[in-house]
């Protein structure tokens, strides 16, 4: 009989963590959500949503769009993420960026692994081809600036994509990669999914897990496990790993996004696909950005969204903040105001070259959606893949591991640590917490 691991969340580094340990283990994944459902108004229908003034509260998103969750920090911040199978990597933009140097200074080399990814993800730029002449202009601006812009790398197929615009509320076509991918992948050899089982903590006896426990309204059901692997995201891993008795660092980071944005005459952005090309600054990147949020959410951005033209910056920001059963703490430091204040100019000044009208610009919603950090791997740990402070048969597989705020699209660099993760799983073995646990629901 196989050992069993229970893999918690299905996204980017859940889904690939149930895929590589389908075979060595009997894996179980429980997922919080339900399944992924993309948007379905048009966007006529998003337009009139605006105009309806309605969705005035970032919480109220989910009422159009139930796997999209959206909370304010006490500074005003609004943390995005999907609770679904595929987890956030459905309403991501599919950007495929390798940024593992910080990785590689604590030494863990994920060449293997990447080569891996190469293999089994399509990722390119061929999706330059059929830009629209928005985009070719901004392209322009920023060459003119001297910023030295790159086509961004996609994962998926670019020959599907149909320009519709909707990469962020769930690609319609199937041309975007998500890891729903792997989540069949991983049940086509055997694996289990379960959804709508929120983990509520780990059972640990004697240093080792011997299962989770999951809620669903006053019922409460126990799964057994030999390995658990946590990959519940940024800010789902460390409240279980917290309501369980495990202390996480309070070093939160979450990649502070804000789009500046202007009007031009039938721009058409909003057909585009997300973030064409990027400009990698210091501190931050630049890329043109058609901010669905901020358009729902903010009065000075008028329909029709067909004449809004945008440019988003996105942070590294300070490794400064908590997640707890209480909620989430998260403040930005005066570095991140400066890069942020820093950004805004430069996605103005690029707006004002590209000509929107009258030489008016408007800023977003401060958001963000890129949550990690709050169990960083250490040098001593790189070999195992297991911070000491874990039960001995416990793993993480998201961004919770990565040392500091990479202010760039992580799903890439998650998805190998996913990989080293499993491999190591599935080489050195796990002690098992022989436990005589059975499913059963608790009351």
């Amino acid at each position: 009989m196989k050992p069993r691991a229970v893999v918690v969340g299905s996204g980017a580094g859940g889904a690939t963590a149930a895929r590589e340990l389908q075979g060595a283990f009997d894996v179980t994944v429980l997922e919080a959500g339900g399944d992924f459902r993309p948007l379905p108004f048009d966007l006529r229908t998003i337009e009139q949503l605006k105009r309806s003034r309605l969705l005035f509260d970032p919480r109220l998103i989910r009422l159009p769009f139930p796997a999209t969750h959206a909370r304010r920090t006490a500074d005003g911040m609004v943390l995005v993420h999907a609770t679904c199978v595929g987890g956030t990597t459905t309403i991501a933009t599919g950007n495929g960026l390798r940024m593992d140097a910080d990785l590689r200074a604590i030494g863990l080399d994920l060449d293997e692994e990447f080569a891996e990814i190469a293999r089994e993800i399509p990722v390119s730029t061929d999706h330059r081809r059929g830009w629209h002449a928005t985009t070719r202009r901004l392209y322009g601006v920023f060459e003119d600036l001297g910023l030295d812009p790159m086509p961004m790398p996609k994962m998926g197929a670019p020959d599907r994509c149909r320009h519709c615009g909707r990469c962020v509320l769930g690609c319609p076509e199937g041309a975007k990669w998500d890891a729903r991918r792997f989540v069949e992948d991983a049940v086509l050899l055997g694996a289990r999914v379960i959804t709508r089982s929120p983990v509520e903590r780990l059972v640990v006896e004697a240093g080792a897990a011997t299962g989770v426990i999951v809620r669903r309204g006053l019922r409460r059901r126990f799964h057994a496990a030999d390995l658990v692997v946590l990959a519940a995201g940024g800010l789902g891993t460390p409240a279980i790993l917290e309501r369980s008795g495990i202390a996480c660092d309070p070093t939160l980071f979450v990649d502070p996004v804000v789009t500046v944005a202007g009007r031009r005459s039938r721009a058409w952005q909003c057909k585009e696909i997300e973030m064409p090309f990027v400009a990698q600054r210091d501190g931050f990147i630049v890329s043109p950005y058609f901010d669905y949020l901020s358009f729902l959410l903010e009065p000075t951005w008028h329909a029709p969204a067909r004449d809004i033209v945008g440019v988003m910056i996105k942070v590294a920001d300070s490794n400064r903040g908590t997640v707890s059963p209480r909620g989430v703490e998260k403040a930005l430091s005066a570095r991140d105001r400066t890069r942020i204040d820093e950004g805004i100019s430069l996605c103005r000044e690029i707006l004002l070259r590209f000509g929107v009208e009258n030489g008016v610009t408007f800023t977003g919603t401060l958001n963000a959606g890129h949550p990690g950090g709050t169990v960083p791997l250490t040098t001593t740990d790189v070999e195992t893949m297991h911070p000491a402070r874990l039960p001995e048969n416990v793993y993480l597989a998201d961004a919770t591991l990565l040392p500091s705020a990479l202010g760039n699209p992580p799903i890439l660099t998650i998805v190998a640590v996913a990989k080293r993760v499993a491999k190591t799983c599935a080489e050195l073995g796990v002690p098992t917490a022989r436990s005589k646990h059975l499913t059963r629901i608790l009351f």
